[in-house]
């Protein structure tokens, strides 16, 4: 928990930004839906942007690293967790509480109102929490996609990977297919961190754990099936301090060329840096 407290005022500061590119070690599969299928396309293809090219929405990035961030924190637990979504057959349950400490709902948001805890009973809040945290689309790198993997491709910038289900009782097989963005191909990504008060010094923390957590774990489709491996590298942290915008002030350049590990290694100077600042 952090030293927020429903008095803690907020002013902006500044602003984090990180950049760096994000690089599939396996294929990756971040689903379009089924509204997409095409004529002789996969069962289940990758979303794309107008041009046809594929990318990671933020949401998705943003979704999963909140997801594991709830899970190392402990927070992915019954008592803790509420509905947002109760159709049946497609129940979503997130981390929500209003405790004004509450490092998760800092960092992702929270709205007010009524929501009903998986373990009973409803929150009823009026407490509200600006998101710190902005993650935008991440676009593929097309230089990633090399004529020599292009080759092997079953599409322009994408693969299929064949799977079968085998039933238990009759061995038949139930055929079906992934569309997936080939290992080897990068994608550029841009998070924003606002910080509003001293306090928020403790949060670029709790995101380069989400970032090194995502590592060891998967993103998109297909993750326990070998789809979905990531890391990060080239990454570049920088401050805009509110002078920036109100001024024109130089930003300053915290790091630049590291991996998440390199980011990790200057937790204690980043907080540091932002209270001081």
């Amino acid at each position: 928990m952090s030293a927020h407290t429903a008095q803690t005022e907020l002013k902006l500061s500044g602003k984090l930004i990180l950049e760096g590119d994000m690089h599939c070690e396996t294929g990756l599969h971040v689903g379009a839906g089924k509204g997409s299928l095409e004529i002789g396309g996969a069962d289940n293809p990758v979303v794309k942007d107008a041009h046809g090219r594929p990318y990671v929405p933020g949401s998705s990035l943003r979704g999963r690293i909140r997801a594991l961030l709830e899970q190392a924190t402990g927070m992915a637990v019954p008592s803790e967790l509420v509905y947002i979504s109760k159709r049946k057959g497609q129940e979503v349950r997130i981390h929500q509480s209003d405790r004004p400490d509450d490092e998760i709902c800092v960092l992702f948001g929270r709205s007010p109102g009524r929501m009903e805890k998986v373990s009973g009973g409803d929150i009823d809040s009026n407490y509200a929490t600006p998101a710190r945290l902005s993650v935008f689309d991440a676009p593929l790198i097309l230089d990633s996609i090399t004529s020599q993997m292009r080759e092997t491709l079953d599409d322009e910038l994408t693969e299929v990977k064949s799977e079968n289900a085998i039933d238990r009782i009759t061995s038949q097989a139930n055929p079906r297919t992934l569309e997936r963005v080939p290992a080897g191909a990068r994608f550029r990504i841009r998070m924003v961190l606002d910080v509003l008060c001293a306090e928020d010094s403790t949060l670029p923390a709790l995101l380069i754990q989400g970032l090194r957590l995502l590592e060891d774990d998967a993103l998109g489709g297909g993750g326990s099936r070998g789809s979905g491996r990531v890391s990060f590298g080239d990454l570049k942290l920088t401050w805009r301090g509110s002078d920036y915008y109100a001024a024109g002030a130089p930003e300053k350049e915290i790091a630049s060329g590291a991996d998440v590990a390199g980011l990790q290694g200057k937790v204690q100077e980043i907080g540091e840096f932002l209270f001081a600042a």
